[in-house]
């Protein structure tokens, strides 16, 4: 390995390209130029309404534009822009006497505009690592690609046969989509992206960590009438074209091929296929596998329920031998793929790749395996065993918070659920189902079990970072689940739980091992891509050979983002970046509380807090506060008798107070990875209004509340509802309190629940709490707001029946008993698990 100066770099050897030092913009000749063509390329309406635009007199005059219309512009593109990832070849592919036309890039320059994009420069990883969370090494994590086991034995492999390689691992996705509504016209695409980038980067599109390598054929050959003829064709033209495609790892993969990185460190890289992402019908597709098997491993198909058969991956040394006995003959050929359990594919795409292995490779598939499949039938089980009126009428009765979706039809008369809103469903769905009766009164325990163990598994199937112990909660969720289904055998709903996808669930132990968390290799980064990358493109075309038009509209935008980059790195006097160390993620996001500037309420009277807001105990709240806070550095805490003594003598010297209805927390990128900031969380204080004739209700989110040092332990916190966030006027502070007192700036009214028991309910899991009261009073603090620690989530108890009175609005008041929700987020659900 070299490593080159900055000189060296991508954005050097682009520039070099452009022959103009004067002008960063350069082949446009200004900055509103460049500034107009990209928005036209990246964000503009169809070339015919950006042309129209420029044709209006003057317009292109004033703008100072060297191009007059679309047509222009794209030659500009076409001819002066350099070249930032390959251009599309649309090649013919000869099955069964007929050609189809397949559109695809090299995936040698792909890999290498990929490896030598300067935004991904410093994250790069070129080697396998071990991480341990203790100085003995005995828990290791698996975080990205490079972590896991998969990285670690291929290499020895490689360096047995050409020590000293860099292995870029290479991913590959493939699913069909529909680009049209109603015309059923539909596309084939094909991505790419490399282990050697980090996840957190890979998994936004919008980082350009994927790239469209091909448009396979979408023909479902209707001309031949046998069916199993037409299936048989239709998987050797999907593994003909793959392929094509693939061919040139061959070759690479064993050899090495010389690569820069974006800042010009050269290595010989050795292209390895990896993993492939796709689901369920695609990995039959590409692994031959019959519809009902498991792609991965030999079980038998009426064994798939089963949590104790002993898996075994599939023997691709033996699938290999049967593949090769197509030049003994047809008859000798289906035989020998039947004794092996596929179906007779004549060269798979992974057949010669070096050290492929397509049984291993196949990833779990959270969004179709776990929330469009396992979680789709638990909600049409629970459905059975429930009732559909009842279960919506919970569903309009929840509390709002921050990360919950309140479905006011409820969830049973949903149709076509998106994968979100299977997972905005999850966040409430075992809280809702707590004491509801069963169908000849069956114990409801194992039901709550049975869906306490799927849902488990499924937040911790997503975990940004293993370790040895959290993949050992892993199992012991999903057996939890096992243990307890036959309580949906005994309720009528089920014969047998014989589904592919249940089963898929026990390879994720084994599959987060090998490559990572499964947040690598996730095929919902796939369905967003097809917006970008196949739906938005079909729409820039006339609809006549669509695809010649969808791979040169794609080009061109790539061109465009490749030359933002070069042009922000000139407007940065072309430095590069700070060096950067990677970090294993937690399960917290980097976060921060943020206020707004200005009150939302610039002066509410203390009458209105008590009523509009609902801080009934508001005065004495804060008359205790203050005289807590004036006895300064005084050690000695009073009792609550001595406060209350010391706060009757207490005179507000206001009326009104400059009040706040929300405070939210926002994220840092704290791995230094570029990340945009987003809202993560919100706590709402909000009063009653009267919009017309009309009464809205107040907003009171309950909160998570620090009252001591530990944060690790349960019983530093309580819950609140915050009713109020307010400052004191700066005027009144100093005839409050002595000048040594240092305040908070913002603070909150909250009124308490009961502290958390020492054990969650033994079979919901979760933390049962009720108002905290004292002498039929409901017991209020003033705390900083900077104590809140994140909003929390209740879920009433809503006992057999809901009661129909009840409202999402005033639930908090309207019941007394609730179970706090831990599935909210992945942080709440690792704390309270």
């Amino acid at each position: 390995m070299s490593h080159g100066s900055v000189d060296h770099g991508a954005n050097a050897a682009y520039g070099a390209h452009l022959a103009n030092d004067e002008n960063p913009y350069h082949p446009f000749n200004s900055q509103i130029e460049w500034e107009v063509a990209r928005w036209a390329k990246l964000r503009g309406a169809t070339s015919t309404a950006f042309s129209d635009l420029l044709s209006i007199d003057g317009v292109s005059e004033r703008l100072g534009l060297s191009f007059k219309n679309a047509n222009e512009l794209n030659k500009i593109i076409d001819h002066e822009l350099p070249t930032g990832r390959p251009k599309f070849k649309r090649e013919q592919v000869v099955v069964a006497g007929e050609s189809f036309d397949v559109y695809y890039r090299d995936i040698i320059e792909c890999i290498k505009s990929l490896y030598g994009d300067p935004d991904f420069a410093r994250y790069l990883t070129f080697a396998p690592e071990r991480h341990y969370t203790d100085e003995d090494q005995t828990i290791r994590l698996f975080h990205d690609m490079h972590t896991g086991k998969w990285w670690w034995n291929t290499q020895k492999k490689l360096d047995q046969h050409r020590p000293g390689g860099t292995i870029i691992p290479i991913i590959i996705s493939t699913d069909k989509t529909q680009v049209t509504m109603f015309r059923n016209k539909s596309a084939y695409p094909m991505y790419l992206t490399i282990g050697n980038i980090p996840k957190e980067i890979r998994r936004k599109p919008s980082r350009g960590g994927h790239i469209l390598l091909a448009y396979l054929p979408t023909t479902r050959l209707e001309h031949i009438t046998n069916k199993a003829s037409r299936r048989r064709s239709i998987a050797n033209l999907y593994h003909a074209c793959m392929s094509r495609v693939l061919a040139p790892l061959q070759h690479a993969g064993l050899e090495g091929i010389n690569m820069r990185s974006g800042d010009g460190a050269l290595h010989r890289c050795h292209p390895l296929f990896a993993s492939f992402v796709g689901d369920y019908p695609e990995q039959l597709l590409a692994t031959g596998i019959k519809f009902g098997d498991c792609p991965k491993c030999d079980v038998e198909k009426d064994d798939t329920e089963s949590n104790t058969v002993p898996l075994h991956l599939r023997n691709i040394g033996e699938v290999l031998d049967a593949l090769a006995a197509l030049d003994q003959g047809n008859l000798a050929f289906v035989r020998a793929c039947a004794a092996v359990g596929i179906k007779p594919l004549i060269h798979p795409f992974w057949e010669g790749l070096p050290f492929a292995n397509i049984f291993q490779g196949v990833t779990p598939d959270v969004l179709h395996q776990l929330y469009q499949g396992l979680v789709k039938h638990l909600l049409a089980w629970l459905e059975a065993a429930c009732g559909a009126t009842e279960i919506d009428a919970r569903c309009r009765r929840l509390p709002p918070n921050h990360h919950i979706r309140l479905f006011a039809k409820g969830i049973t008369t949903l149709s076509r659920v998106s994968g979100t809103e299977h997972a905005q469903i999850c966040r409430f769905l075992l809280g809702i189902i707590i004491d509801i009766r069963l169908p000849n009164n069956l114990n409801a325990g194992r039901l709550l079990r049975a869906v306490r163990g799927l849902l488990d598994f499924l937040y911790l199937a997503q975990y940004p970072c293993h370790s040895t112990e959290t993949l050992q909660l892993l199992d012991e969720a999903l057996d939890l689940f096992h243990e307890n289904k036959l309580i949906f055998v005994e309720l009528g709903i089920r014969n047998n739980f014989n589904l592919p996808k249940l089963h898929a669930a026990r390879h994720y132990h084994l599959m987060i091992m090998l490559f990572g968390s499964t947040d690598n290799y996730n095929t919902e980064y796939t369905e967003q891509l097809h917006i970008d990358l196949a739906k938005d493109a079909y729409r820039a075309t006339n609809h006549k050979d669509e695809f010649a038009q969808m791979t040169r509209w794609l080009e061109r935008k790539e061109k465009i983002l490749r030359h933002q980059k070069y042009v922000s790195w000139r407007l940065a006097g072309g430095h590069q970046a700070d060096p950067y160390h990677s970090r294993p993620p937690d399960m917290t996001f980097g976060r921060e509380q943020v206020m707004t500037k200005h009150p939302s309420a610039k002066s509410v009277s203390l009458e209105k807090l008590a009523t509009d807001y609902g801080a009934t105990h508001f005065r004495d709240a804060l008359a205790r506060f203050i005289a807590q806070q004036s006895r300064g550095n005084d050690p000695a805490p009073l009792d609550s008798q001595a406060l209350d003594v010391l706060a009757r003598d207490i005179h507000f010297p206001f009326h009104r107070l400059p009040v706040f209805h929300k405070v939210k927390w926002c994220s840092v990128d704290a791995r230094g990875h570029g990340d945009a900031h987003v809202t993560l969380d919100s706590v709402h204080a909000k009063p009653q209004r009267n919009v017309g004739a009309h009464l809205t209700a107040r907003r009171s989110d309950t909160a998570l509340v620090r009252v001591g040092m530990n944060a690790k332990d349960l019983r530093d916190f309580r819950v609140g509802q915050v009713r109020v966030m307010f400052t004191f006027p700066p005027k009144s502070i100093p005839l409050l309190f002595p000048p040594t007192v240092h305040l908070p700036t913002h603070l909150a009214y909250v009124e308490w629940f009961t502290p958390f028991p020492p054990a969650p309910d033994r079979n919901s899991g979760l933390y049962k709490l009720s108002r905290s009261l004292r002498g039929g009073e409901t017991v209020a603090s003033i705390v900083p707001v900077a104590d809140i620690e994140r909003s929390v989530h209740l879920i009433p108890r809503f006992g057999v029946i809901a009661p129909r009175e009840w409202t999402s609005d005033t639930v908090l008041e309207d019941c007394d008993t609730f179970w706090l929700n831990s599935y909210i987020d992945r942080y709440t659900f690792s704390m309270f698990r």
